[in-house]
């Protein structure tokens, strides 16, 4: 099982990056294999100028074409996602979630823009085609105790993590299940 997790936030180490962080040892703990990328992986000029021909995004496109999940984090300013995520989902193809669960994360000053993954980050995965956007995981910057170093949170933030990880790995494992396809049955005339 591969997943992607993407960090969409233009500082390194940032709050939501250490949600990611601890996503990935988590998950790797599971034997997940796990892609991590963030926005300093790309040119910025090549965001800026909408260049579908990058290398990076021609490398993350592919990956997330053979990903399970993606697990994607964002600081929350003004109201809304990080700009620079919202330049790079921007060149991604159309369908390039399709088939994929997602996981939002995302950090805030304030509990005030809990709702923005909601309005402003879902319904762009959602246009991506994403098959399953799970509820996100909103943290203000008062829970994230540590992410300079080890990532470290309060109690209410990592229990929240925890809960919305083993959402996203029973997500993926419903993913997996193969679904019988609909055979019409013997006797019925084609239309």
């Amino acid at each position: 099982m591969r997943i992607i997790t993407l960090a969409g936030s233009p500082r390194f180490p940032s709050r939501s990056s250490a949600l990611l962080e601890y996503a990935r040892e988590k998950l790797s703990a599971l034997d997940v294999e796990v892609c991590h990328w963030h926005l300093h992986n790309f040119a910025p000029e090549d965001l800026l100028y909408a260049r579908f021909d990058s290398p990076a995004l021609k490398t993350l496109v592919a990956q997330l074409k053979e990903a399970d999940g993606l697990i994607v984090a964002t600081p929350v300013y003004k109201a809304a996602y990080s700009g620079a995520l919202k330049t790079l989902l921007d060149l991604l193809p159309e369908r390039a979630l399709e088939g994929k669960v997602v996981l939002p994360l995302a950090t805030g000053g304030t509990v005030a823009h809990l709702l923005a993954v909601d309005y402003a980050l879902k319904p762009v995965l959602s246009a991506l085609k994403a098959q399953e956007i799970l509820h996100g995981v909103f943290a203000d910057d008062s829970q994230v105790i540590d992410y300079q170093h080890k990532p470290h949170f309060t109690p209410n933030l990592q229990l929240r993590l925890d809960n919305a990880l083993e959402t996203f790995w029973q997500a993926l494992h419903r993913r997996d299940v193969q679904v019988p396809t609909f055979h019409q049955p013997q006797g019925i005339a084609h239309a």
